[in-house]
């Protein structure tokens, strides 16, 4: 048995044309197709410009800021033998790109939003991304200016971007109920046995059971049922007739098959349920916890981020799909790491962040 599925993703390396529209499109985490979205290859690029949306563009230095800071993020944590590894036969610094232009093309999108909403800074945030621009370019060495090829005007840029999507994700999700109930946060943990009524084979195909086993995986459920009611150790009978790869769950409400969440909410702690079928086979199920305070209150964070996410989605893939999108792909395919122990500059989004949310 697994939880409702949706709730990760693979992402897997593309090439850097197909990059930029597909992140465009998932970067607000919507899943929508790529129906409408226009992409043209063009020669028609400024000597520095990697990309270009509509008429806001993103030039080499904006990104290999980006790119450098994630760089050095990762090697921090761990080590700069990091990149030969490789992920579905890609290397990872290219992955690691990817996510520099997604994040980048993101933020290029949304200012294009916000100039579209009426957003802008007033004097006091312009304030605020001027501190940050002079603290992170302050920080730089002359080695690390070089190799970015930036000045003091590409930080203050990216900074006033940065904080011109930040405030029209705050505009968009202003309405958003931040109140949510224990129960409706409440994480139970239980643990379960599970009679299957299929199988799979060995390419993995799943193949109903015939009546007859139906009926045989039924009587054995019943049976493990009426020897927890003579006394027997639920975890014993457990650990000998469970047909799943796990014998405990933790979950919240909507992560789980209906009707097993229904009969396991409804339990107390310590109860075990009857005998509860779903499209996997028959289960038994046993409450450990009703309500732990601290889970609750994280997974209370976790509906309201998830809820003003959705919101944002709804604006900003709506608007997206009507960009036309231009990636200079030969500029884009020379940029790269920086291997020089001189370049270590990694708290860019750092600095910002504490900043704005001072």
């Amino acid at each position: 048995m697994t939880k409702k599925a949706g709730k990760g993703r693979k992402v897997k390396a593309v090439a850097s044309a197909a990059v930029l529209a597909l992140l465009l499109a998932a970067a607000a985490g919507c899943g929508q197709s790529g129906e409408g979205t226009k992409v043209i290859l063009t020669a028609g690029f400024a000597k520095d410009e990697v990309f270009r949306l509509e008429n806001k563009s993103c030039s080499a230095g904006e990104m290999m800021v980006y790119l450098t800071n994630i760089q050095n993020q990762y090697e921090n944590v761990y080590g700069s033998r990091i990149w030969d590894s490789k992920v579905d036969g890609v290397t990872l610094e290219n992955n690691v790109k990817d996510m520099a232009l997604s994040k980048m093309a993101q933020i290029k999108a949304i200012v294009l939003l916000a100039e579209k909403e009426g957003i802008a800074l007033d004097e006091e945030e312009l304030q605020k991304v001027e501190k940050a621009a002079d603290e992170y370019y302050s920080s730089l060495s002359d080695r690390e200016i070089e190799a970015m090829s930036i000045d003091r005007d590409v930080i203050f840029n990216l900074y006033k971007e940065y904080a011109i999507s930040e405030k029209l994700y705050q505009d968009i999700i202003k309405d958003i109920n931040p109140e949510i109930s224990d129960d409706e946060a409440r994480i139970i943990t239980v643990e379960h046995i599970l009679i299957k009524t299929y199988n799979l084979d060995e390419d993995g195909n799943r193949h109903e059971y015939t009546d007859n086993a139906r009926q045989e995986a039924l009587r054995l459920a019943q049976d493990i049922r009426k020897r927890i009611d003579e006394g027997e150790n639920f975890e014993d009978l457990a650990h000998e007739y469970n047909e799943d790869s796990s014998l405990t769950y933790s979950f919240g409400k909507g992560e789980m098959d209906a009707v097993f969440e229904n009969a396991a909410f409804n339990l107390g702690e310590g109860e075990i349920s009857e005998i509860v079928e779903t499209e996997y086979g028959f289960h038994i199920i046993k409450c450990i916890s009703t309500f732990n305070r601290e889970v609750t209150d994280a997974n209370k964070i976790k509906i309201v981020e998830e809820r003003r996410n959705k919101a944002f989605s709804e604006v900003y893939n709506d608007y997206v799909f009507t960009l036309n999108k231009d990636i200079n792909t030969e500029l884009w395919e020379s940029l790269g790491f920086i291997h020089d122990d001189e370049v270590d500059t990694c708290d860019f989004f750092e600095v910002i962040d504490r900043i704005w949310n001072d």
